[in-house]
């Protein structure tokens, strides 16, 4: 809270603050306090009068959708049409096979950053990429 907002709202705060003003200029201050807090009072009230008017013409709407017999699920739906879902892509087989660091039995689809025993074994100039394919 600022400093300000501690004087003006504490009772003693304001007292002190106000104790070497004139009484025209406390007037003066009151009528621009007074003019903020009815300028607040006019905005709030536009502020609910809009919502009153917008609820009402919502309701009203809604009498005659019903009167009418349509759903607000028919109007949904037209809003929004119902979006298509794809499925997920199938997982692409494994074209290549290798053994890694560990010894261990692995797979590649060919898509995707090489795998390092496969780049290894290329850059050595030992084997091929069509040396590592799953033969079948």
């Amino acid at each position: 809270m600022t400093d300000f907002l501690k004087t003006l709202l504490n009772i003693r705060s304001l007292r002190a603050a106000t104790r070497d003003l004139t009484l025209d200029q406390m007037e003066e201050a009151l009528a621009k306090l007074s003019s903020v807090i009815e300028e607040q009072r006019e905005t709030k009230a536009a502020e609910q009068a809009a919502a009153q008017e917008r609820d009402r013409k919502l309701k009203e709407y809604m009498d005659q959708m019903a009167a009418d017999g349509i759903d607000l699920s028919d109007l949904l739906e037209l809003a929004e049409p119902t979006k298509k879902v794809s499925k997920p892509r199938a997982k692409r087989p494994a074209k290549y096979e290798f053994y890694d660091e560990n010894n261990e039995y692995k797979t590649w689809t060919g898509q995707g950053r090489k795998p390092t025993p496969i780049k290894k074994a290329m850059d050595a100039g030992t084997k091929t990429l069509e040396d590592f394919l799953i033969k079948q």
